[in-house]
């Protein structure tokens, strides 16, 4: 049996949204002396040891980081409870258990592409239309709040948020985008996609996706301030946080437009040319899980695969009351030097499994 993971942190606060939705504020024992120590929109690993299974050992997964790398105090992550888990030790049903004051693990060491560093750079004019679907709005939280602590005063005017849930509840942040979008322009809009259920709800409905329907790009045009037609990559830049059909379905009604996806293998199955700049940027957050297996404990990402990771295909066990069966996943095997061929950063290769256009 592995040993239990040292726990190195404590939760300070939790606020539940609903029964599945939470925020969780984690402060770390001892955090980084470099500060920020993190960029927004990337993800940290959390852990739990399973002390009501403890045949089952611990579990780590990587989360995104909610809260403004400028900020000083607990780190916030937006996390939704699996209801269906691929995974017989599913870190949410352990998390879901904690409460105020509890310890658990954090690492605090960052990782993650989906910076706007990392992307199209500070100094980009276009318009940032950044697309989420449930707690996929978590990245773009931390890039929203960390522009603002960096600039008090600044226009976020050419900055859009479209966050689509399944009902108004789960529109988390909401209050405090409205209150951004008041004092510093910020556009944003929630859409709900089952409005049957919530009679209250009197804005948008449909899809994050949705927006960018052909009978209904016309408006978003023009709420974002562009002239009809005016939706293409000279003017605007797209960041896309969720699940893999949120991703496809905006990915297939841009593509249209010109908008041009950083993955490489999209890019080469559309013959875009090598020197085309990226203008559409995704990160999966699916059920799919990508697991590390080259130490002495087996750590899960979900959406997220460090970078130089070496990912291969693979397998593991699930209980089913018909028996035992195998489910899909990725291993991260090994890592690759920066002087290697960039070929083989199985980041690609995982878009390729989960992302088909």
């Amino acid at each position: 049996m592995a040993r239990p993971i040292a726990y190195n942190a404590t939760l300070v606060g939790r606020t539940d949204l609903t029964d599945a939705l939470a925020t969780f504020r984690i402060q770390p024992d001892q955090p980084p002396r470099r500060r920020p120590w993190f960029t927004a929109g990337q993800y940290c690993v959390l852990g739990l040891n399973n002390s009501d299974q403890p045949e089952l050992a611990s579990v780590r997964r990587a989360m995104s980081i909610a809260s403004a790398p400028e900020a000083d105090g607990p780190l916030e992550f937006y996390i939704r409870y699996i209801s269906r888990p691929s995974s017989q030790n599913p870190l949410t049903h352990l998390l879901w258990k904690v409460t105020a004051g509890d310890r658990l693990y954090l690492r605090t060491s960052a990782a993650g592409q989906f910076t706007i560093e990392n992307t199209v750079g500070a100094t980009d004019s276009r318009l940032r239309v950044m697309v989420a679907a449930g707690t996929g709005v978590a990245p773009f939280i931390s890039m929203i709040r960390s522009a603002v602590c960096r600039q008090p005063a600044i226009d976020l005017s050419n900055w859009t948020l479209l966050h689509g849930v399944s009902y108004p509840a789960e529109l988390g942040y909401r209050d405090e985008l409205l209150a951004i979008s008041a004092s510093h322009g910020l556009k944003y809009w929630g859409t709900v996609s089952r409005p049957g259920e919530a009679h209250d709800w009197t804005g948008d409905v449909g899809r994050a996706e949705s927006f960018f329907d052909p009978h209904r790009l016309g408006e978003l045009e023009r709420r974002v301030g562009l002239a009809a037609g005016r939706f293409t990559p000279d003017a605007a830049v797209v960041f896309v946080c969720g699940l893999t059909g949120t991703i496809a379905a905006v990915l297939t009604r841009l593509i249209d437009r010109g908008f041009i996806p950083h993955a490489k293998a999209i890019r080469d199955a559309l013959g875009v040319p090598p020197e085309a700049r990226d203008s559409l940027f995704y990160e999966l957050y699916d059920p799919t899980p990508v697991i590390d297996v080259t130490g002495p404990e087996p750590i899960e990402y979900r959406g997220h695969v460090p970078p130089r990771s070496i990912v291969v295909p693979g397998t593991r066990p699930k209980e089913f009351p018909a028996g035992t069966y195998q489910l899909d996943c990725a291993l991260i095997i090994g890592w690759r030097g920066e002087s290697h061929d960039e070929r083989l950063s199985l980041n690609e290769t995982l878009r390729k499994f989960e992302l088909a256009v």
